[in-house]
């Protein structure tokens, strides 16, 4: 049967409600986000007395289920009549989560704490995989191309200010509790469950067209014939492999970041809040640059400079234990962060045919999502076959790996021509 086909365009006035609703509504979904994953290592380290593997299963296990949302979201969202309906339902029921957390500590028998919160985090990314999913493709409908590298910009901005106050006031407020105290993390989760009331109220009134009149054949299921034909498409198959290589040596550093921090060099929750804001708030200076700076160089070279960043930190970060000098780096680090978050979805818009967003929105991230489930993994099994060191320095090397080919990809129009006449002398 033929499906109805969004070929409309949404008029100015429109354009600017869902850009103003998507603002509000992604500040308050930032206070939640923020908070679970910037205290979730600790609140299972100390309170609930986890181990280094629970650590590592943080990373992986939400991974996991983002790959199982996506392939699930992107065969139901080809058929669903209401996108927004669909990433309002599903965020609805992602953040209930925030709720069961809060509650770990009273119900749960104390040695089994740890490991529900592990597994609550975990399950809690399948309706959150969904939600992002289906924003991630209505947002490409809501807002014109030429509006995205604006937009992102300033939505990224004001989100990563509530960001650093969401990680600023629960690190000073939890630190004056006993470290092995659960009391402050509840407090902090119930907070962020009575906020996500206030992001779905924004989300939900988002103006979505569904009437249209044009028709056109059914969208394709994301099954496996469908993986491997997008995997032909040159420019996205070029992309996808590089930001794989990147993403495998980023991700295989995220377990060590937090046991280097809490165990190596002894940071407590306000010490964790600094780390988070010094790099909150060289992303919020940021943010808009990046954007301006890909209209006029080019999106894919920008990201490569972002990752080119990003792959140094690894290697910062083991000079010392020192915490004043962390809180350093992060403040460094924090401008290639706001780069290459943003950067990477908006060349995916780029690079992806329009009238197929969904399904290679859905085959990027599943593949990310397989990286992301096994790099934590390897980072930490080669933690205790390399010692930290040597494993972070690996985690820069595959980063720039990646970087080199997001260069090769970006590479202005000029250096091309050069190699194609070698090429053919060569022949």
């Amino acid at each position: 049967m033929p499906s109805k086909l969004s070929l409309f365009t949404y008029t100015s006035e429109e354009v600017q409600l869902n850009e103003g609703r998507s603002i509000r509504n992604g500040i308050a979904a930032t206070v939640g986000i923020t908070i679970v994953t910037s205290f979730a290592a600790l609140f299972v380290l100390k309170p609930l007395h986890g181990s280094s593997e629970d650590v590592a299963l943080l990373n992986s296990l939400p991974a996991l289920m983002t790959i199982l949302a996506t392939i699930v979201g992107a065969n139901w969202l080809s058929r669903v009549h209401s996108k927004l309906r669909f990433c309002v339902t599903s965020t609805v029921v992602a953040r209930i989560f925030y709720a069961l957390l809060a509650l770990t500590p009273l119900v749960i028998p104390k040695d089994l704490m740890a490991g529900t919160a592990v597994v609550l985090i975990a399950l809690m990314n399948l309706p959150g995989g969904l939600s992002n999913l289906s924003w991630q493709a209505l947002i490409g409908e809501l807002i014109p191309s030429a509006r995205r590298a604006h937009f992102f910009g300033l939505r990224n901005r004001w989100m990563t200010i509530v960001a650093l106050l969401s990680t600023l006031i629960p690190g000073i407020v939890i630190q004056l509790f006993p470290a092995t105290s659960a009391i402050p993390y509840m407090g902090f989760f119930w907070l962020s469950f009575f906020m996500s009331a206030v992001e779905v109220y924004y989300l939900a009134r988002h103006i979505e067209h569904r009437e249209v009149s044009v028709t056109s054949p059914q969208p394709t299921p994301l099954g496996m014939r469908t993986f491997i034909r997008h995997l032909k498409h040159p420019t996205y198959r070029r992309f996808l492999v590089a930001a794989v290589v990147f993403n495998l040596g980023w991700q295989m550093a995220w377990p060590l970041y937090s046991l280097y921090q809490i165990r190596d060099a002894g940071a407590t929750a306000a010490w964790i809040s600094a780390f988070n804001v010094a790099n909150q708030f060289t992303q919020i200076l940021t943010f808009e640059r990046w954007g301006r700076w890909s209209e006029r160089h080019g999106t894919a070279l920008m990201l490569a400079i972002g990752g080119a960043g990003l792959a140094i930190n690894p290697a910062l970060t083991v000079i010392s234990t020192n915490l004043p000098y962390l809180v350093l780096v992060n403040f460094l680090v924090g401008a290639f962060v706001a780069g290459y978050t943003m950067l990477q979805f908006n060349y995916l818009l780029e690079v992806v045919p329009a009238t197929e967003r969904t399904s290679y929105i859905a085959h990027f991230n599943i593949s990310i999502g397989i990286v992301g489930f096994v790099a934590p993994q390897i980072g930490l099994w080669l933690l205790y076959s390399l010692t930290m060191t040597p494993d972070m320095l690996l985690s820069a090397a595959v980063r720039f790996l990646g970087v080199f080919m997001l260069l090769w990809i970006g590479r202005p129009e000029k250096w091309r021509r050069p190699i194609k006449w070698k090429m053919k002398l060569l022949r």
